[in-house]
């Protein structure tokens, strides 16, 4: 990592992921006046008068409780090793619990500086009771309100003076890396996906339906140079989204969508396509991004099943035109190599740009081979943009809808387009 780290962690609800965002500046992080809502370990770029640094926000450090608590734990310990700064987040109004204590025993133990925040003290009048934090013996806490954004620029002083030079890396990098979104229904094994393909865990898996809340995203160095990978929570119908923390995660998840370049769509195939996976092809086709279709839990089915899943794509998911389709085992890791080259060649098509020449010579074949309707008829047509392919047809009177399809699937087969979503544009021009 070019940059460096700062992590910020603490027990739940003390009010790390609203530290965050303050630090940031926009609402990044999923807050809720409960317990238990960030359970990822997240990072965000934040820049301080010129010092530019990664903050990672972890769920809350919870010693002593269910399989889910442990492992959200473990992304925060991750964290603490991970960084060259820890922001040791207490809540002042309540003083120093024994999960503080905890928490504080291992960080002694550690040899990254530490500094230790006394959050919601809203006013002077609370200053006094940061000082019972000082009976932890990790220095004298700082006295902020992540809410009110009082105190912070004391804070973040502080912090950009531990911090090491960034090596910043030169931007060509930034111009090949493209942005792959994993999407799915809740449980449909997305995190454990996320997880094979950085080769850590980075994302909280559990076989609790909504375990992710908030997208997170790492970027891997491949063959094909590196690719940003998004986790995203489980995508549900918006009639069933009964809490705010669902909402914003869904939010986060169709914005991670609209900003992607490739979205791998997770099936889990010992239930079939639902109409759910329909729902959800149809959000992400029309961002305009292609899509590869994950059939996970693939070693589970017998071969009747095998046989209905695949009448099920062709006939469910028809709309996305010959999408990809890769029948993997997210666990154990099975079939998930072949998805390098499938990105490979969806980034390929997605940003593909085609001579005017032969965009019109495959234009004037399909015209002689079926003529328009009612006298309808291209005049000429040019690539006006790629990401996804763009073309603007110039016609003599309108072209009807069933037409524009057929030129469409006449440029996705000439030019080898797949399930590339394809823009046509027609401006009407006189003979």
């Amino acid at each position: 990592m070019s940059r460096p780290t700062v992590a910020i962690v603490g027990r739940p609800n003390v009010g790390k992921s609203t530290l965050v965002n303050r630090i940031i500046g926009r609402r990044e992080a999923i807050v809720e006046e409960r317990p238990g809502v960030t359970r990822d370990r997240k990072e965000v770029d934040a820049e301080w008068l010129g010092h530019e640094f990664r903050l990672l926000d972890t769920g809350g450090w919870m010693a002593g409780g269910d399989t889910l608590d442990d492992k959200v734990t473990a992304q925060s310990e991750r964290a603490m090793e991970d960084s060259d700064v820890i922001l040791l987040v207490l809540d002042a109004t309540i003083g120093v619990t024994p999960d503080d204590e905890q928490v504080a025993q291992q960080l002694r133990r550690s040899k990254t500086p530490v500094l230790v925040v006394a959050n919601k003290v809203d006013d002077a009048s609370h200053e006094a009771t940061i000082w019972e934090l000082l009976g932890l013996g990790m220095g004298n806490p700082f006295p902020v309100s992540a809410l009110h954004g009082l105190g912070t620029g004391d804070l973040l002083d502080a912090v950009v003076a531990l911090l090491p030079d960034a090596t910043d890396e030169p931007d060509e990098e930034d111009d090949r890396m493209y942005a792959v979104t994993i999407v799915g229904r809740p449980n449909v094994g997305k995190s454990t996906l996320f997880n094979r393909l950085i080769g850590e865990e980075r994302a909280v898996v559990h076989d609790r339906p909504g375990t992710t809340r908030d997208t997170i995203d790492t970027i891997v160095e491949t063959e094909s140079g590196p690719i940003k990978f998004i986790d995203t929570a489980g995508m549900r119908r918006k009639a069933r989204i009964d809490e705010d923390t669902e909402y914003y995660s869904l939010v986060r998840a169709l914005n991670a969508v609209d900003k992607s370049d490739v979205a791998l769509l997770v099936i889990d195939a010992t239930i079939g396509v639902t109409h759910q996976d329909q729902r959800l092809a149809e959000r992400v086709d029309g961002a305009g991004c292609p899509i590869v279709i994950l059939l996970n839990k693939w070693e589970l089915l017998d071969t009747d099943e095998r046989e209905k899943i695949a009448v099920d794509l062709e006939r469910k998911l028809s709309f996305l035109g010959e999408p990809l389709a890769l029948r993997i085992s997210a666990l154990t890791g099975k079939g998930v190599n072949r998805l390098w080259p499938a990105l490979q060649e969806a980034v390929g098509a997605y940003r593909t740009r085609i001579p005017t020449r032969e965009v019109n010579k495959v234009i004037r074949a399909a015209q002689a081979a079926q003529p328009a309707p009612h006298g309808a008829r291209v005049l000429y047509a040019t690539q006006g943009a790629t990401d996804p392919p763009t073309f603007t047809l110039f016609s003599n009177r309108e072209v009807p809808t069933t037409y524009m399809r057929y030129l469409e699937r006449s440029l996705r087969e000439a030019f080898s387009l797949g399930s590339t979503p394809i823009k046509l544009r027609v401006r009407k021009r006189s003979d």
